[in-house]
């Protein structure tokens, strides 16, 4: 059963596509020619000039082509030159948590201490005994040392505080927020988390992982009418970055229900892949059992889990312990039996499973537990796939491939991350690190992303980060571990029919060719010629999505 319902989904697209070339043959007229543009198809050594669109799919590509289709309603535009080609989708977003974040402090761009505390404060005078929750913050900005709630109790007396390290496997707790969670010296660790502690065995106000949660049951939720207004600017966001879709795997239901509440996918021309937590795959079986698997704006099917924690947090799961912390490799937020049982059930339910993996370790144990469960399920076109993939092992690489398992990586983590790295895993263990041509090289499916809010929503600085993997610093303007470098077409492709493929859509969206839908976006300048300095200078000039306008400069 598993098997043919996967098999459906990927008939339904590519069977759609072709119904629409039958319809269009037969009163062939386009609404919108783009022409005199160079076209990054998407299809390797294919480039065109024009592109055709008719309601809300290309019709036509090629500028022959575009001239005989074209009508007296057609708009034409020209591009002079500008580069079209398919619209970005992005592989790990938390987007409701992004669009929330929207509307907090901004935290990365603090230096010190002091600026950390006077940005917290001034948030907390403007909305006083108001929950402050982000954005995120990162240490290593500020000096390196973990910040602890004294930094910023005396300017939030009565404001409690939760904001997130940049990799969302920490919180800062003041002193407030410490005691609306019940949390002191008294309470334990719980499994697969951990409370930081003073030497005196207080609180510090970092927890990590699991013990995240002992907070956020306190947290008050957002109103729909929050949730509703922070999609819509998260959603322009996107848009202005030429994004037409983001996949969302997410270990909450919080983002499913706010996108299934209102039609603001539809209404705002955004499309979404939701995944919910693993451990609820019963509960999304049932919903596909009785409504199916969405539309073409909210799609769903597919289960997160986390296998282990992040390297920033030392809570990555390694095999050996880590360099700046000798008696500790990190945490397993699953247990391993526990994982197994889950990713099993969820397979024979047909659902596609994604698993977050960042240490060397849990990246073996998500494989080998893939690995049994389809020799026990028997084959399907599952597309198991492991978010981040960070740190592996060089012989583990090869196994994506032979597995089908698609790495699912995020490259500005890798310029990020390639400031401190080093100090966490040491030199022996950079070999495998956001290893980007070792994975393409070994034939794996490889797709692209930004874990916003964790890294920023653009993945023009995404495909920069690939290519030329100079870290945030410059302290590594040839490259942090060169070697690892994508090139620009690998990096694109990454970011478009990789990620379709990801999504179980390649016969819909990821190329610009006749009977796909026309998410498509223009560049201003040819990011396949240009130095690869000057592509995170590249701008969107326009986004289209569902043969729709929806961002133009």
């Amino acid at each position: 059963m598993a098997r043919d319902i996967t098999r459906r989904c990927v008939m339904a697209a590519g069977a759609s596509a072709l119904l629409w070339g039958r319809a269009f043959a037969k009163s062939p007229s386009l609404d919108i020619a783009l022409v005199n543009a160079r076209v990054w198809t998407g299809t390797p050594g294919t480039m065109s000039d024009a592109v055709g669109i008719s309601g809300n799919r290309i019709a036509v590509v090629g500028a022959a082509a575009v001239r005989r289709a074209s009508g007296k309603t057609t708009r034409v535009v020209d591009l002079q030159g500008a580069l079209v080609m398919p619209a970005f989708i992005e592989n790990h977003t938390h987007f409701l948590k992004g669009a929330l974040a929207l509307a907090q402090p901004e935290l990365l761009g603090a230096r010190s201490r002091g600026d950390f505390a006077k940005r917290i404060g001034r948030a907390a005078r403007m909305n006083p005994g108001q929950w402050i929750t982000g954005q995120s913050w990162d240490e290593e900005r500020m000096g390196g040392a973990l910040p602890t709630r004294e930094w910023i109790d005396a300017v939030t007396p009565d404001t409690p505080v939760a904001v997130p390290r940049s990799d969302l496997h920490m919180l800062l707790l003041n002193g407030a927020a410490l005691k609306l969670a019940g949390i002191d010296r008294n309470t334990p660790d719980p499994e697969g988390g951990v409370i930081i502690r003073d030497p005196s065995g207080e609180p510090t106000g970092i927890l990590k992982d699991n013990a995240k949660q002992l907070v956020e049951r306190v947290i008050p939720a957002p109103s729909p009418a929050q949730e509703a207004a922070a999609l819509r600017a998260a959603i322009a966001l996107g848009h202005a970055h030429g994004i037409a879709q983001c996949h969302i795997p997410e270990i909450d239901w919080a983002a499913h229900e706010a996108l299934r509440r209102a039609p603001i996918a539809r209404e705002q021309g955004m499309r979404f892949n939701s995944m919910v937590p693993i451990q609820d795959w019963r509960k999304i079986a049932a919903t596909i059992a009785e409504e199916g698997r969405g539309d073409a704006w909210v799609r769903w099917g597919g289960v997160k889990g986390l296998a282990d924690g992040s390297l920033g947090s030392r809570t990555a799961l390694f095999y050996a312990p880590y360099s700046d912390a000798p008696n500790w490799s990190g945490v397993r937020i699953l247990p391993l039996d526990e994982l197994r049982d889950l990713v099993d059930g969820a397979d024979r339910a047909g659902l596609q499973i994604a698993v977050h993996a960042i240490g060397d370790r849990a990246n073996d144990d998500v494989l080998d537990v893939f690995e049994a469960v389809a020799k026990k399920n028997g084959g399907r076109d599952r597309r198991f796939r492991i978010e981040h993939a960070q740190h592996v092992r060089p012989a583990t690489i090869p196994r994506f491939s032979r597995q089908g398992v698609i790495a699912s990586m995020q490259p500005y983590h890798a310029i990020d991350d390639g400031r401190w790295a080093v100090k966490r895993i040491g030199e022996d263990r950079l070999d495998g690190t956001y290893a980007f041509e070792s994975f393409i090289r070994s034939g794996a499916h490889v797709t692209f992303g930004s874990d916003w809010p964790v890294a920023p929503l653009d993945p023009i600085l995404g495909i920069h980060a690939a290519v030329t993997r100079e870290t945030i610093d410059g302290a590594n303007p040839g490259g942090w571990l060169p070697e690892q470098k994508a090139t620009v077409e690998q990096a694109m492709r990454a970011y478009t029919l990789e990620n379709a493929y990801a999504g179980f859509q390649e016969r819909v969206v990821g190329r610009i060719a006749p009977g796909y839908l026309a998410d498509i976006i223009v560049l201003d300048q040819d990011i396949t010629r240009v130095d690869a300095e000057q592509i995170k200078d590249t701008k969107i000039l326009r986004t289209i999505v569902d043969g729709v306008e929806r961002y133009a400069v």
